[in-house]
């Protein structure tokens, strides 16, 4: 496995194409100042030893030694050792909703991206515990494999639309039976699902699928998303005046589905939060899922890991060297020496 053990260095990278731009706006400057003396072939002649490309070589190897010297500050480093650890945890299968009603601004910044700040802000209060994500419209699909880690968690959350599923709908049903599947085979560990979606279920039985999750000892929370009063669909996630349309032409409305959210909860041994109360909401959640019984889970993680950063470092001392040594005028011993030159045949 590999990892940064200071990844937060990587942020310097900003600066690179920052240095590459202000270099070339340094050298139109440069040449604009010569251009004021005289004709520009009159001056190259009277400059036969300066070189055209050697300050952008020499500029570049510099920032070549900058790039290896950020990632050695990084502090990349190998996993040499897997290792099985068991801590005491609970299993939860997270399913988010990504159909097209979740674009909706009701509760600002929209549907989804609220979701999403309320997963990661779950994340963060998690400890010892495995996670896993799951996202679904029409059809439901694994964006992450139960793991216990949380940075990857959160960092596929990032990535997650309304444009992943091409098949519309919102198969809550479905969601809940891949997520029944998805927890590890341990025995007597205690499981739950947090369902986030704005209850608009058309696709299957829901309510059927969470009593049959809790019948496995699997039990189902919900997460409403949106205002029971409704609101327009945006086209995209970037639209603000532009709405979906059925086909008489009228602007489709989504309603948050509380009733149905609620039922789904209380078929499966779980409780209802609504998004307009999100926060706390979390909290609670997060306070009743600590008082399950937390189990041993068995997990491998790399314990030792190899440093990498001697690596980058020699490659920077080497680049620096290397700039050091080519000289920024052309070498009057060497620029006659051409060593491509075909050799004339008597």
């Amino acid at each position: 496995m590999f990892r940064f053990a200071n990844p937060e260095y990587l942020y310097l990278l900003v600066l690179i194409p920052a240095f590459a731009f202000g270099f070339l706006i340094l050298q139109q400057n440069r040449k604009k100042a010569l251009s004021r003396f005289g004709d520009t072939n009159l001056i190259n002649q009277l400059m036969p030893e300066a070189s055209k490309y050697r300050g952008f070589i020499k500029f570049y190897l510099i920032l070549l030694a900058f790039l290896s010297l950020i990632v050695a500050l990084a502090q990349p480093q190998f996993g040499s050792k897997l290792e099985s650890i068991k801590r005491k945890g609970i299993e939860l299968m997270i399913c988010l909703d990504v159909s097209n009603s979740m674009n909706a601004k009701d509760i600002e910044p929209s549907r989804l991206e609220r979701a999403k700040q309320a997963i990661a802000q779950l994340v963060d209060k998690l400890s010892n515990d495995k996670i896993g994500i799951i996202v679904f419209a029409g059809q439901a699909y694994t964006q992450l494999p139960i793991t216990t880690d949380y940075p990857s968690a959160k960092m596929f959350l990032t990535n997650i639309s309304t444009d992943m599923i091409p098949t519309q709908g919102t198969a809550i049903g479905t969601a809940i039976n891949l997520a029944s599947s998805s927890f590890s085979q341990q025995e007597g560990i205690n499981k739950a699902i947090i369902v986030i979606t704005d209850g608009e279920n058309h696709e299957d039985n829901a309510v059927e699928a969470a009593q049959q999750a809790f019948s496995k000892g699997i039990r189902v929370y919900t997460v409403g998303m949106g205002l029971p009063s409704g609101t327009p669909i945006p086209i995209s996630a970037t639209s603000t005046n532009e709405f979906l349309k059925d086909r008489e032409g009228n602007v489709v409305i989504t309603k948050l589905d509380e009733k149905r959210l609620q039922e789904i909860a209380l078929s499966a041994g779980g409780n209802y939060i609504p998004a307009n109360n999100i926060r706390n909401g979390i909290s609670n959640l997060v306070k009743e899922l600590s008082e399950l019984e937390k189990k041993e889970i068995e997990t491998k993680i790399y314990t030792d890991y190899d440093e990498q950063f001697q690596y980058f470092t020699a490659i920077a001392l080497f680049f620096l060297i290397l700039e050091i040594i080519l000289l920024e005028r052309k070498n009057r011993k060497l620029k006659n020496l051409k060593l491509f030159q075909p050799i004339k045949k008597m």
